[in-house]
């Protein structure tokens, strides 16, 4: 039997080490620092075979650009020829498991995958935005002479810390001075693709529901004495307190809180501070920055969080925890689908989830996208939502005025300015509930901030239309209005849609509601709405939507803001039960939902459909998309569905036993879940 072939790392290693010696740079070997802050952040980071810190790239630099931008360049040797790097079946570096976990075993065995990983041990812990990781490995060929390999990778904030390959290399000469500028200058150029992106995307929201999970297991199943209020503040609190703002706000670090006991300098007081001087920079309004910090203090200042118990405190414990598990996210700016995930796991945290009215519901964010295209939200859009919960349809709305604007407006100056109008001045949101109200602010701090006018009010009672922060004096001037109340409320919610398009001029409405709120339970106000606003379409969502969540019916009401409906304005009818999407109510599926059939294209179709009409047919054909009409003095007959041929086909079949089976399966869950809870009592 031959004998193993010796790994040729020593030899690979003095190779590429010549080489950055005689390019004059100054490198430096594992054992030595390169700055306290990277090292601090090799140490804080797992480890490549997943114990606690203590990675030591076995090369590193930090070269600095013409426009004296830093890089640093993180190099790791393997001895074997097929030990450069290891992707996974989309091309990609391959660093995580099938359970969205990092996998040490290609971490630790792949040169180009090790570096990747010390890479994102630099964007997680650091302020360094842009990572050069490279891979070097190689082999003796039967003549004894050394072949080697490079793979030379992008790691940054613009892939979402997966890594792009730069170029094929021979040698690392790229790094001299002489030719670095030029390096960096094809670095970027680098891009992504819409659908990589995406991809890339939907892999970070996997580990992101892994993260959610170990966090709920380690703090909130672990820590004691600890309210459902004070688990959604310490987040939060922890959250604005490792942000920061460049060249104004560093960080807090884990290292920075002791466990002091001394008055001024304990852990809570710390984060307190922090927070001030974050929301100061922010530049948020008085009365907001001190409701935010008053709240948070209740559960940042109390004594049992700040006592030490052997060394360290519960609050420094708990702090930590977040920092490690879900810092990443932040980071590297997948703020959407971060704060959606994040925001979701706190609603359970916060029991709403259990409540027999589901009031408290997270609009799912392809969902709220819709709802935006619907409501026909552009750059210069003033949208308004009166039972915003976390602000997920705000931030929808957000996101879909910063992409008109960057694509309409080609002046760098004016588009800043337009950017900071519609964060500032264009946004206004609601939320009645204190705790919830707190996500919503999170949440829009998160996205670039979009959180002045994030009211903590009543919208029934005590809102006047008024803007609440600056233009105190002055009416916001709403042009869209998009909405998923809380079906509890009067008319299923309905009583939310009459007050706000009451107080509205002009624009465009979509609301997602439970069915019978148009059919008889909203009747008096539907009859209101409609005196001054004209309904354009009622678009029948898919029965498990809010599967997990909830088991209602829900519709899409659009409306015309304005105009008074008049009989013979036509109603597009629209059945949307089919949107594509397979979805799992199962805790233990990493993904519960699927794209299955065409779902991206039939929701683009459904806001083509509502604006222009079956001209734009495509998916749907004329059996599930309809124009008829309602009576403005009824108020009840906006569900409608096409009559004819009823005549169940095959399809249809299998699909009703499917829903009905899926349907069963869940009841079954539930009263098993009673039976559970009821013996542990």
């Amino acid at each position: 039997m031959a004998d193993k072939k010796k790994s040729i790392e020593p030899n690979i290693e003095d190779l590429v080490n010549g080489w950055l010696k005689s390019y004059n740079l100054d490198y430096k070997l594992e054992q030595e620092s390169l700055n306290s802050e990277i090292d601090k952040a090799l140490d804080e980071y797992k480890s490549k075979s997943g114990g606690d810190g203590g990675n030591r790239p076995d090369a590193k630099l930090l070269l600095q650009d013409e426009k004296l931008n830093y890089y640093p360049i993180l190099i790791e040797y393997k001895g074997y020829k097929d030990k450069l790097v290891k992707f996974d079946d989309n091309g990609k570096v391959d660093n995580r498991t099938s359970k969205n976990e990092p996998n040490y075993k290609n971490i630790n065995n792949y040169a180009v995958n090790g570096a990747v990983h010390y890479a994102n041990a630099v964007l997680h812990y650091t302020n360094y935005t842009d990572i050069i990781a490279i891979g070097v490995t190689g082999y003796k060929k039967p003549d004894e002479t050394i072949e080697h390999l490079i793979g030379v990778y992008y790691v940054s904030k613009k892939n979402l810390g997966i890594g792009q390959e730069v170029d094929k290399y021979t040698d690392l000469s790229f790094l001299k001075k002489e030719n670095f500028n030029n390096f960096i200058k094809k670095v970027n150029q680098l891009s992504l693709t819409s659908e990589e992106l995406e991809l890339l995307k939907e892999k970070r929201e996997k580990e992101i529901k892994t993260s959610l999970t170990k966090l709920n297991n380690d703090i909130y199943r672990n820590e004691k004495g600890l309210s459902e209020n004070d688990r959604v503040y310490l987040v939060s609190a922890s959250i604005m307190a490792t942000l920061g703002i460049p060249g104004e706000v560093t960080p807090l670090e884990k290292s920075d809180l002791k466990s002091s006991q001394e008055e001024g300098s304990t852990d809570g007081e710390i984060i307190v501070r922090k927070i001030e001087a974050f929301l100061k920079k922010k530049n948020l309004p008085i009365k907001k920055q001190e409701l935010i910090v008053r709240t948070l203090k209740n559960t940042l200042l109390s004594d049992n969080i700040n006592k030490p118990i052997n060394g360290e405190s519960q609050l420094k414990r708990i702090f930590s925890k977040i920092v490690d598990d879900l810092g990443i996210y932040y980071k590297i700016g997948l703020t959407t689908d971060f704060t959606g995930k994040l925001f979701n796991e706190m609603y359970s945290w916060l029991g709403f989830t259990q409540d027999k009215l589901n009031d408290v519901v997270l609009t799912p964010s392809y969902v709220a996208n819709l709802l935006v295209k619907l409501a026909r939200v552009n750059k210069d859009s003033y949208v308004w939502d009166f039972a915003t919960g976390s602000a997920g349809l705000l931030v929808a709305a957000m996101n879909e005025m910063l992409i008109d604007a960057k694509d309409k407006i080609k002046s760098p100056q004016e588009l800043e300015q337009k950017t900071l109008k519609i964060k500032v001045e264009q946004l206004l949101g609601l939320e009645v509930l204190s705790n919830i109200y707190m996500l919503a602010i999170l949440n829009m701090i998160l996205m670039g901030d979009g959180s002045s006018n994030i009211l903590n009010k009543d919208s029934l009672r005590d809102f006047d239309g008024n803007y609440a922060f600056g233009k105190t004096s002055e009416k916001f001037p709403a042009t869209a209005f998009v909405l998923n109340p809380p079906y509890s409320a009067e008319g299923n919610g309905m009583v939310f849609v009459e007050k706000a398009l009451s107080m509205m001029e002009k624009g465009y409405a979509a609301i997602i509601i439970q069915h019978s709120a148009g059919s008889g339970k909203a009747k008096e106000y539907n009859k209101k709405i409609l005196e001054k606003s004209t309904l354009l379409a009622s678009i029948k969502m898919p029965l498990d939507l809010f599967r997990g969540k909830s088991n209602v019916q829900t519709y899409i009401y659009v409306f015309r803001v304005g105009e008074a409906h008049q009989k013979d304005e036509i109603v597009k009818f629209i059945d949307f039960s089919n949107d594509g999407y397979a979805r799992s109510g199962s805790k233990k599926v990493h993904n519960n939902l699927k794209d299955m059939d065409d779902a991206k294209k039939r929701y683009q179709e459904i806001v083509n459909l509502v604006r222009f009409g079956k001209s734009k047919l495509n998916i749907f054909t004329e059996k599930e998309y309809y124009e008829g009409y309602i009576d403005p003095l009824n108020g009840s007959d906006w569900n409608q569905t096409l009559m004819g041929d009823t005549k169940p086909t095959l399809k249809n079949f299998k699909k009703t036993v499917a829903d009905y089976l899926a349907w069963e399966v869940s009841e079954l869950l539930k009263n098993t879940e009673r039976e559970d809870e009821s013996l542990k009592k």
